[in-house]
């Protein structure tokens, strides 16, 4: 555990002295009783021995080395459900999702498992979707209607060529609308000349806990900025990339509109843009396979271990023991404490 003001921790050097005040009052109202002699005094000084005497002042000690605690800000790492609000989901539609090395074929296995990662989130997380093939372009902006979710899936229409940095980039540009992402600014394999938006800083890679882009491809670009580039725009941006991988290393040779090629994983983009960005790579080899990884990130984007402030904790237990401290008197001596 750590504190964001470790100096008011200092205060805590008060409590002995106020255990001491606690004897001294003790000690003080034992000797008035025996000098004025009245009974009634005495057998409440007598009685000063039980145990119950000293429990309120206990808690109340207890609840004020809680309040300072709290308000020294202290920090731990807890696992708790991510402020997680956007997910983007990037889904490959080119040509090479036609191959059927996962049955029935790559793009219809990656529909199916997309809709199931849907259907798991809490309605409180919006969706996006970005398609993309030789450009990218937003099937759905994001949303809660899961219905207006699957119907945009169920529009994709396989298209040449592949440009998976033009997808991060329209990813980074619909979580961020005035962060200056545009595609035509970037030019294949490279990244032209552009203004920076007013005022940006890079942030630490993956430090963004708002949103999360997950990108599910076979890994081959053919066109478009390059993907690592792109990366590197979402790891400034702090914006994590789960990338999934579809097919096998091996491939398999597709055909569309007359032409044929052979099409396999290339898992060592994907792996650099999970691995810049601070996210994570998944492999998926066959639909069943591709199904239980959604699942495993469904899993991993609703709890997440990370610092967090706890002082309200050590508030409320201090207003807790206070309140059982004074409770307690009154039951017991009919006073506070």
């Amino acid at each position: 555990m750590t504190f964001q003001w470790p100096e008011f921790l200092w205060l805590g050097a008060g409590l002995p002295l106020l255990v001491l005040a606690y004897v001294y009052i003790v000690r003080r109202r034992k000797k008035f009783a025996v000098r004025y002699s009245n009974l009634a005094l005495l057998k409440e000084a007598m009685s000063g021995a039980s145990w119950r005497r000293h429990v309120p002042p206990f808690l109340l000690l207890v609840g004020l080395a809680a309040l300072i605690v709290a308000i020294a800000r202290p920090s731990a790492l807890m696992t708790l459900p991510s402020q997680h609000e956007t997910v983007i989901l990037a889904m490959d539609v080119s040509g090479s999702m036609r191959a059927s090395d996962v049955e029935p074929n790559r793009l219809v296995a990656a529909q199916n498992a997309a809709k199931a990662f849907i259907a798991d989130q809490p309605d409180s997380v919006r969706i996006g979707i970005v398609a993309f093939a030789g450009t990218a372009t937003v099937a759905q902006a994001p949303t809660k209607n899961k219905e207006d979710l699957y119907a945009a899936i169920d529009r994709f229409q396989l298209q040449r060529a592949t440009a998976i940095g033009s997808a991060i980039i329209v990813s980074l540009a619909t979580l961020f609308p005035d962060g200056g992402y545009d595609v035509s600014t970037f030019s294949y394999g490279a990244e032209t000349k552009r203004k920076p938006p007013a005022n940006f800083k890079p942030v630490p890679p993956g430090s963004y806990s708002s949103a999360v882009i997950i990108l599910l491809t076979d890994g081959q670009r053919t066109s478009g900025p390059d993907s690592v580039m792109a990366a590197r725009l979402a790891a400034e941006r702090g914006v994590r990339i789960f990338t999934v991988g579809v097919g096998t290393p091996e491939g398999k040779i597709v055909g569309f509109d007359g032409w044929s090629m052979h099409v396999r994983l290339d898992e060592e983009t994907l792996r650099s843009i999970a691995d810049l960005t601070r996210g994570e790579y998944f492999y998926a080899g066959n639909a069943v396979d591709l199904k239980k990884i959604y699942q495993t990130m469904n899993s991993r984007l609703v709890m997440e271990t990370k610092k967090t402030e706890i002082g309200a904790f050590f508030s409320a237990a201090a207003a807790l023991l206070v309140l059982a401290g004074g409770l307690l008197s009154l039951a017991w001596f009919n006073r506070i404490v």
